[in-house]
């Protein structure tokens, strides 16, 4: 056998077990979301609250509890996260927020919100639907909005 073989041949062995490694992987890390997810729904609540502030933010700049940036993994403790602030009752509350959830939740107003924790998972309007906002558009699409 010439070397080029015998190094295509190396690669292709150190691709498959890498791909096997990932598949086995990924089917780990979907059990555990599941699990957690189905513990987010078990505590789930649904609450009344009238929406001050959203912003994405660090999490040290957020001004959540110290013992959730504790617990946090320091790798993801410099990335930015959606946070809202909210009056819930009588309480001024920081909130965290999930990423889907975050572009409908309208500033100044009043929502219902399930909230599980300090965590946000569903936002409905008290009066009326929420605005969906408008997606970006790409550079080449207001180019040919133009010429229409």
């Amino acid at each position: 056998m010439s070397t080029l073989s015998i190094v295509l041949l190396v690669i292709l062995v150190v691709l498959i077990i890498a791909c096997v490694v990932l598949y086995f992987l990924g089917k780990k890390a979907e059990k555990k979301q599941a699990e957690q997810q189905e513990q987010l729904d078990a505590v789930a609540q649904t609450v009344s609250m009238l929406i001050i502030d959203k912003g994405k933010m660090k999490l040290k700049d957020s001004g959540l509890p110290q013992i959730v940036i504790d617990n946090t993994p320091k790798y993801l403790r410099r990335s930015k996260v959606p946070v809202v602030k909210a009056k819930v009752g009588p309480r001024i509350m920081t909130l965290m927020c999930d990423a889907q959830i975050y572009p409908l939740i309208p500033v100044k107003k009043e929502v219902k919100a399930t909230i599980s924790g300090i965590y946000i998972t569903g936002v409905k309007g008290v009066r009326g639907a929420l605005e969906t906002p408008e997606k970006k558009k790409g550079f080449f699409a207001r180019f040919k909005k133009d010429k229409k």
